[in-house]
């Protein structure tokens, strides 16, 4: 059964097709990739700057952390005085009490002599 030209024609249309198509995927895929490496590069700069915002916010946050530290610390201290005072203020407080109890005595006494 020798092919008839006819059958050689359709067979190298085929053939042609098929390259043609072939070249349409490669060009595809070309397009693909390039679209990939661009999507690629975008992402890492936006994931860069990200990552640069990330680390600002992260020295924010120990910069605060240290100023709510040493506030903290202040507003110990300044409690500590508080009681403190409040203390001395309540000795002071008896401390007067048993003046004036001793001062009413004495009076009591200086009247009836």
């Amino acid at each position: 059964m020798e092919p008839t030209d006819v059958t050689l024609e359709v067979l190298k249309s085929i053939r042609d097709e098929l390259r043609s198509g072939l070249g349409d995927v490669r060009q595809g895929l070309d397009d693909v990739r390039h679209e990939i490496k661009v999507t690629r590069d975008e992402l890492g700069e936006r994931i860069d700057a990200v990552a640069e915002r990330v680390g600002r916010v992260e020295g924010r946050q120990t910069q605060t952390e240290i100023r709510l530290a040493t506030e903290l610390i202040a507003v110990a201290s300044a409690v500590t005085d508080v009681r403190d005072l409040l203390r001395e203020d309540r000795d002071v407080r008896r401390q007067v009490k048993d003046h004036e109890k001793r001062i009413a005595a004495i009076e009591k006494k200086v009247k009836t002599h």
